[in-house]
């Protein structure tokens, strides 16, 4: 690393800049379990269903970019990417049923949301409108 300034502003722009980027990697890092757990459940899902010699689009096409409430299960929940990356709100959580998701939403568990929004709040929040962490019984 290259020299450090020795004078005290400086030197906490600094430490808050890299603090910003460890929170941010914080973000992406929970973001990625959670895609991880939710393609895990798919694969567990689809290895149950019977073989019937159906083939399936390819991936790219399996998938809209924003999947209408309707096609989500009702009783399940998804996270809403962010906005940009280091929103201060983070990603949202949601009831998969929400009509107020605007961006992508990938499905989640219900265990997978409770972590996510017991966490220490930087990194998700849930959604106001449909509270899904009333439905989850984290005390708001």
């Amino acid at each position: 690393m290259s020299e450090l300034p020795s004078d005290l502003p400086r030197l906490r722009a600094i430490l808050a800049y890299l603090d910003q980027r460890l929170a941010e990697s914080e973000t992406v890092a929970t973001y990625l379990r959670l895609q991880t757990t939710a393609v895990r459940q798919a694969l567990a899902a689809a290895e149950k269903r019977p073989a019937n010699g159906r083939r399936l689009p390819p991936p790219m096409q399996q998938r809209s970019a924003l999947p209408a409430p309707a096609q989500h299960d009702a009783g399940g929940f998804v996270v809403e990417k962010q906005l940009h990356a280091g929103h201060p709100l983070g990603a949202t959580i949601h009831r998969a049923d929400c009509t107020v998701i605007q961006r992508d939403a990938n499905p989640i568990s219900a265990d997978d949301g409770r972590q996510a929004l017991t966490g220490d709040g930087k990194f998700f929040h849930a959604c106001e409108f449909c509270r899904p962490d009333a439905h989850l019984g984290i005390p708001g």
